[in-house]
């Protein structure tokens, strides 16, 4: 059987926008999503996050991003999506679940199980959220209380009551003290000062940002997010807990967690009920291992010097959702440059083979 021109894993905003811009240019391609239902990433987060709550949703390219109200957004963008995957008729497979991407006889092998797609390109947009970043600290698996992710997030009504530690620098960290430190008591430690923007965040400062994720990922180091070097912001439902000094009353991290709380490097004790890891996730890539595409510095190294979405080791890889596409701006148009990819992969393929 011939293998397919490519395969998109990921339906997630970058695998969408890949699917519309191979159609485009009449690329065969099949896209292979382990989810049950359209929505990516989305349809996992928590209920009370609604679409004024979210940080943006850049519009899929041909369509409008959904409105900005008190919707979910667990509900409002997977069904954008669904609508979306319908009225351009992508071609989408799910649930796969893909295990291992090989190499055999010059065709890349697509592994789901007992299942196997060849193709001559394999386009990968798995985001971060199948790999959600958990730190390790002395003593954590001694901690009685409930320790969650940002993953596990249950929304702030569950912690009515509870002293809740909330760890992480990162945005996230600073949406949760929002919504938990006017309802319960919160304490937040990070490993560095937060850095706190002051001034409005201009197209010109998120160019500046990319540019910082677009210079790790040139070197082939792993790629930090776009997010975690724009610095942090308040918005206006966050300002009560500003009032509420939730902000100011940060600490340096513990040095160990203890059945019933934490031990500062001081020698004191505070006791808690819940440690919140707001502590980020890693780029879901492991299934590309087999390829052997990482640099000796720990990352992929990606084309244009980084701005790009062709893997330096192999060019019939293309990263989208990864390092300076890692936000969905960034990733609507990383699904143009993975496409033209693509398509330059083929047409090298084909000048070769004739």
């Amino acid at each position: 059987m011939e293998p397919r021109e490519s395969i998109v894993i990921g339906a997630g905003q970058a695998g969408l926008s890949t699917s519309f811009h191979l159609t485009r240019l009449g690329i065969d391609h099949l896209v292979l999503d382990a989810n049950d239902a359209p929505g990516g990433a989305w349809q996992h987060r928590w209920d009370a996050l609604t679409m004024r709550d979210v940080h943006g949703v850049a519009e899929l390219p041909g369509a409008e991003a959904p409105a900005r109200d008190a919707q979910r957004a667990n509900l409002a963008v997977p069904a954008s999506f669904a609508d979306y995957e319908r009225d351009y008729e992508l071609p989408i497979l799910r649930p796969v679940h893909v295990d291992r991407v090989t190499e055999s006889d010059g065709i890349l092998v697509v592994h789901a199980g007992e299942r196997e797609w060849r193709t001559r390109t394999v386009v990968n947009a798995t985001g971060t959220w199948t790999q959600p970043f958990l730190p390790h600290y002395p003593g954590m698996e001694t901690f009685l209380g409930e320790q969650l992710h940002t993953i596990d997030y249950p929304g702030p009504d569950h912690f009515r009551g509870k002293h809740v530690l909330i760890v992480g620098g990162g945005a996230s960290a600073v949406q949760f003290l929002g919504a938990l430190a006017p309802i319960t008591d919160t304490l937040w430690v990070t490993r560095r000062e937060p850095v706190w923007r002051d001034d409005d965040f201009t197209p010109e400062a998120g160019a500046a940002a990319v540019a910082l994720v677009e210079q790790r990922v040139a070197q082939g180091l792993p790629p930090q997010s776009v997010v975690g070097v724009t610095g942090l912001m308040l918005r206006e439902q966050e300002r009560e807990a500003e009032r509420l000094g939730a902000y100011d009353d940060r600490r340096p991290m513990f040095q160990s967690i203890e059945p019933d709380g934490v031990r500062w490097a001081d020698g004191s004790f505070e006791r808690v009920d819940a440690i919140l890891w707001a502590t980020g996730f890693r780029p879901a890539i492991g299934h590309l291992a087999p390829l052997r595409l990482r640099s000796e510095a720990g990352g992929i190294q990606l084309d244009r010097r980084g701005r790009g979405t062709t893997a330096v080791k192999e060019p019939r890889i293309q990263l989208v959702g990864y390092g300076p596409s890692a936000s969905t701006i960034g990733a609507n148009r990383a699904g143009r440059t993975a496409a033209k990819g693509v398509q330059n992969a083929l047409s090298q393929s084909r000048a070769m083979s004739s």
